[in-house]
């Protein structure tokens, strides 16, 4: 379907006569509106090209030269590029631009993402536009993201609000899928984030009920692997004094325990793969299982893999302690161990990111656009600004509207492009007005 571009000025300005109550821009967070509004056919031009270099995660060249493609972008408004090597982490790197500004100011971390889900082979790729619409891996998460922080600078050096700026921009290379170790894939960013006042994610932004919604929390992503061993022996014997009851029956016990006992608000648990006999086993990489087994044989071995998500440190502690009490009580004659593999920490939902999704809201009632929602966090995936959350206080979702992220087809609406880097520009403007609230 082709859309109809109506400005989004003209937008605001309908919302302004709709509420005679919001208060209006100042004459300089017009002018930046205005800037924004007047690049936008630009905007789009750097998205495609961006989009149309392939950058998987695995495809450490394609990262790098996307990194290429925005290093110049960002000097040209007065940023510092630094290229940060992830060789040893097993990933492409890292771009960070940063911008010294007034001292004493609110420092800001924007934060982004170069790398896709999709690698070459998926066949998934080009850039399609079809009117306001635009079709492309990555095209909205997070290559649009990328192109809001770039507009809104854009806008803000043309309004005079960023020389007084001080930020640091950290496109990572490898958030669909952070290297190893991760405490040095994420090095950098968590020195940015003791560096900063706040921290501004420039992934997708959420609606629901045709609102739009900030995201002052995320969920935890980590993984779980368990094993099951068991006696071996005629199946006739099952269930019998000193016989075992076998691996598979085991793990069945184990993972439907998991799903009576566990459930609770912003938790969810999945297994994902699993495979039980004589044997059974996990492949290296953690992506396959396989077994072999006879209906006469007590089955020997049993497996599964899954992931937690949470809402708190607190909850992953406590739900893994659970989790690890349901593996102890094992039926006669098997025994079972679990692994986590604590990845994506969660972001939660604190006093201080709320403070910083009001300051977004205010934004965007003076823009005329109306009241934002909190947005649920069990309908968010964790993202690197997870990584950070117990250093800064942050919101996520500045990015672009659109659909089918990690989906071939994978869609944006262009015109979110402009209203978020409208609202990012004049939240940017007004924290760098701010005083610091670290030395």
């Amino acid at each position: 379907m082709r859309l109809s571009r109506l400005p989004l000025l003209a937008l605001v300005a309908v919302a302004f006569v709709a509420t005679p109550a919001a208060a209006q821009l100042t004459e300089t967070e017009q002018a930046m509106a205005t800037s924004v509004e007047a690049g936008f056919e630009q905007d789009v031009a750097l998205l495609e090209r961006i989009v149309v270099q392939n950058s998987g995660t695995h495809n450490h060249d394609g990262v790098r030269k996307v990194a290429h493609m925005l290093a110049p972008e960002f000097e040209a408004l007065g940023f510092k590029v630094e290229w940060i090597d992830q060789s040893a982490a097993g990933r492409a790197g890292h771009l960070f631009a940063r911008h010294e500004g007034k001292p004493g100011t609110t420092k800001m971390l924007l934060i982004a993402h170069m790398d896709t889900v999709f690698e070459p082979v998926s066949g998934f790729e080009g850039f399609v536009r079809e009117g306001d619409i635009a079709i492309g891996p990555g095209v909205g998460d997070d290559k649009g993201g990328i192109v809001v922080i770039l507009a809104a600078l854009r806008a803000m050096k043309a309004a005079g609000t960023l020389a007084d700026a001080n930020i640091v921009v950290a496109l990572t290379g490898d958030e669909e899928e952070a290297g190893n170790p991760v405490d040095l894939a994420r090095a950098d960013l968590v020195k940015a984030a003791e560096w900063a006042d706040v921290a501004l994610d420039f992934e997708g932004l959420s609606r629901m009920d045709g609102r739009d919604m900030g995201v002052i929390a995320r969920r935890s992503a980590n993984n779980w692997a368990l094993r099951v061993t068991a006696a071996s022996g005629h199946s006739s014997g099952i269930f019998s004094e000193g016989v075992s009851y076998g691996a598979i029956y085991e793990l069945a016990r184990i993972l439907d325990r998991f799903r009576q006992e566990l459930p609770e608000e912003n938790l969810t648990f999945n297994v994902g793969v699993a495979a039980g006999g004589t044997p059974a086993e996990i492949s290296d990489d953690g992506l396959s299982v396989s077994a072999v087994g006879k209906t006469n044989i007590i089955p020997s071995e049993a497996v599964a893999r899954g992931d937690l998500r949470t809402i708190s440190i607190e909850q992953t502690d406590r739900i893994a302690a659970a989790m690890q009490a349901i593996v102890d009580d094992n039926l006669p004659g098997t025994d079972a161990t679990i692994e986590f593999a604590f990845r994506y920490p969660p972001m939660p939902p604190t006093e201080g990111n709320r403070a910083l999704f009001d300051k977004l809201n205010a934004v965007s009632i003076d823009m005329g656009l109306g009241e934002m929602g909190i947005y649920p966090p069990a309908g968010r995936g964790a993202g690197d600004i997870n990584f950070v959350a117990h250093l800064v206080d942050g919101i996520a979702g500045l990015g672009p509207g659109g659909t089918r992220s990690h989906a071939p087809g994978e869609t944006i609406n262009l015109l979110t492009l402009t209203l978020q880097a409208q609202r990012a520009a004049v939240l940017m403007s007004r924290l760098a007005a701010e005083p610091a609230t670290r030395d």
